[in-house]
């Protein structure tokens, strides 16, 4: 015969760190690691947004998958022909980064690539914006702008000089 124990095993408990909730993760938020993003974690889990990697396309176009591959080839064409049209602005007049942005957030909305190249994209420029208003960065950044004007202004000059202000297509020499 079995015996059976009424009482439950003991296991080894450790203390909760001071200060800490019993039964909450310390670090954060559950289902978000510490560190992590408020758009989402990159293993794809949800952040508190609710919004994790993968198509944001309707529950009814993703249940069918021959409609689900149209909706794709669909946001495909339509993010590309916007990217097309924003690496053409870079060399026209017009705002090409920012299309070209607007194209990539489109693909987002279906391709997980585009999600993470997205967040990737935005870490860096939020980087790149902390680090401009760092005040050593900024000194540095306005010497050498005046330095690079100095210098463009003595080539003027010395143009101006040599040969007058005549345009450097009608210059014979």
């Amino acid at each position: 015969m079995s015996e059976t124990r009424s009482e439950p095993d003991v296991q080894e408990q450790t203390p909760e760190p001071e200060g800490s909730t019993p039964g909450k993760p310390v670090g954060g938020t559950p289902g978000m690691p510490v560190g992590g993003t408020p758009e989402g974690r990159e293993d794809g889990a949800p952040g508190p947004g609710g919004k994790g990697l993968g198509s944001r396309a309707p529950r009814f176009v993703r249940e069918r998958r021959t409609l689900h591959l149209s909706w794709q080839v669909g946001v495909f064409v339509v993010g590309l022909a916007v990217v097309v049209a924003g690496v053409l602005m870079l060399v026209l007049p017009g705002p090409g980064w920012v299309v070209i942005f607007g194209g990539m957030a489109i693909w987002a909305t279906e391709f997980v690539w585009a999600q993470l190249v997205l967040r990737w994209t935005k870490r860096k420029v939020t980087e790149a914006a902390h680090k401009a208003l760092d005040p050593r960065v900024r000194r540095r950044n306005i010497i050498l702008t005046s330095i690079g004007l100095v210098v463009i202004a003595a080539l003027v000059l010395v143009y101006v000089v040599r040969f007058g202000l005549e345009l450097p297509w009608n210059i014979k020499e």
